[in-house]
C-alpha cells in the first residue's frame, strides 16, 4: 500500500484507515501525524476527528492536507470522536492513535503481517511504552516497563469485526478501551498480542487518565464489578 489516494473516495478494500481523536492537541498533533506518515507500510487513509478544539489543532492538521482528512466534532470526548472516525472510515482495517502518542515505524507493517500469517485473526495489538520528552533537544525518557497494550491506541482490527462488537461506550470517560475489549472477548473475536513495543504513550501531565487518576480507577473498578455481576448471573 502507498499513500496515493489518501483523500480518494475509493480507498482499496484491503486498505488501512487510521483514526486520530484530537482535542486541544496543538503541542503534539504534528509529531503524531509525522509518526503515522513515517510508517513503512503507509495507511490508505488518515482521519483526524477534531473534538471541539479551542486551540490551533485544526489549522495544524489542515497543513497536512491532502494526505490527512479533518472532521469536526462538537465536544463529546475521545470515545465519541473515535466512533465518528469509524463511521467515516473506508478501509477494511482500522487503527487508532491518540493525538499525543507515537508509533514505531514498523507498527502497521508488522501487524498486517500477523493478519497475513493468520487469516482468521480479527484484532492485533502491541506492547506499549510510556515516555516523555522533557528537553527541547527532543530526547526521550522512557517511564516504567512496557506492558501489553490491550488499548485502542495499539489496535489494528478488521473493520467489519470491530463494528460487529459495536461502538465504544461514550458514557465511559476513561475505560472505554477496556470495556470494548471485554465485549470483543464476549463476541469471540480472535485477538493476537505482538509483544514488540510498537506504540509509545506520551506522558505530559495533561493526559486524561493521568490528570484524573482516581476517577479513572473508580470507573474501571465499577466496570469490572458490573462485568463480574453479569458473568455470575449468566
Amino acid at each position: 500500500m502507498t499513500s496515493a489516494g489518501l483523500t480518494d473516495a475509493t480507498v482499496p478494500p484491503s486498505g488501512i484507515s487510521v483514526i486520530i481523536p484530537a482535542f486541544d492537541g496543538e503541542r503534539f498533533i504534528a509529531d503524531t501525524l509525522r509518526s503515522v506518515l513515517a510508517q513503512t507500510l503507509l495507511p490508505d487513509e488518515i482521519i483526524v476527528v477534531d473534538d471541539g478544539s479551542t486551540d490551533a489543532t485544526p489549522e495544524i492538521v489542515a497543513g497536512f492536507s491532502p494526505r490527512v482528512r479533518l472532521l469536526r466534532n462538537s465536544r463529546g470526548g475521545p470515545a465519541g470522536a473515535r466512533n465518528r472516525g469509524v463511521a467515516e472510515a473506508r478501509g477494511a482495517f482500522i487503527a487508532f492513535i491518540d493525538h499525543d502518542d507515537l508509533w514505531h515505524e514498523d507498527k502497521l507493517a508488522l501487524q498486517m503481517q500477523a493478519f497475513r500469517d493468520d487469516p482468521s485473526l480479527d484484532v492485533c495489538v502491541t506492547g506499549i511504552q510510556r515516555f516523555r520528552q522533557p528537553h527541547p533537544s527532543g530526547a526521550i525518557e522512557f517511564l516504567g516497563q512496557p506492558v501489553p497494550g490491550y488499548l485502542t491506541v495499539t489496535l489494528l482490527a478488521r473493520q467489519a469485526r470491530f463494528q460487529a462488537v459495536g461502538p465504544l461506550d461514550t458514557s465511559l470517560k476513561y475505560s472505554d478501551s477496556a470495556e470494548w475489549f471485554l465485549r470483543a472477548r464476549e463476541h469471540g473475536l480472535k485477538v493476537r498480542l505482538l509483544e514488540d513495543v510498537l506504540t509509545y504513550h506520551r506522558s505530559h501531565g495533561e493526559n486524561l487518565s493521568e490528570s484524573s487518576a482516581d476517577r479513572a480507577q473508580a470507573e474501571f473498578l465499577q466496570l469490572a464489578r458490573l462485568r463480574m455481576k453479569r458473568s455470575v448471573n449468566g
